[in-house]
């Protein structure tokens, strides 16, 4: 697995003060994407033990983030090594809230054993391809319309999809 890229605090991949992770590697190959040289799952640096213990220490001490946010390339493509990481994270602190974006359906990703232990593990989950013909710069934390922000708890609980209610966070 490999890091694209490492902010360590940002306020646009969700409420809040957040760390953000670049996933390398994606197959969606959306066209219109905004980070198509996140494709290649060589691209960055290997996001190796020594790296993902260093970034995890950093969020965990930083007293001001409100949580962590998976990017891409697209998380779940490498999902076994990311839940590793997220486990560790919630294990140091369970107060941080993870979100994380996806090219999938949820409904795809809860489906797929490989993948569905990554999306339990997240609070929030912004799914669905960019589609450029549904850009729509006004939405909050995505690009496109047909993506939505599944509130992860509540759709667990309900057995069926719930979108997280911004004006709610």
């Amino acid at each position: 697995m490999n890091l694209y890229g490492y902010i360590p605090e940002s306020v646009n991949e969700g409420t809040g003060l957040r760390a953000v992770l670049f996933i390398s590697g994606c197959r969606h190959a959306c066209p219109g994407c905004f980070s198509p040289d996140s494709w290649s799952f060589r691209a960055g640096e290997p996001f190796t033990e020594e790296r993902q213990q260093q970034i995890l220490q950093e969020v965990t001490n930083h007293p001001l983030l409100d949580g962590v946010t998976l990017c891409g390339g697209d998380p779940f493509f490498s999902a076994p090594g990311c839940s590793r990481w997220v486990r560790q994270l919630r294990e140091a602190r369970p107060d941080l809230t993870v979100w994380a974006y996806t090219g999938f359906e949820y409904e795809e990703l809860v489906a797929d054993p490989g993948r569905a232990e990554l999306a339990q593990l997240c609070d929030v989950i912004i799914d669905g391809r960019y589609l450029a013909a549904e850009r729509d710069v006004s939405l909050p934390f995505r690009g496109s319309r047909n993506q939505r922000l599944i509130d992860v708890r509540a759709t667990q609980a309900a057995g069926s999809i719930v979108t997280l209610q911004l004006d709610a966070v």
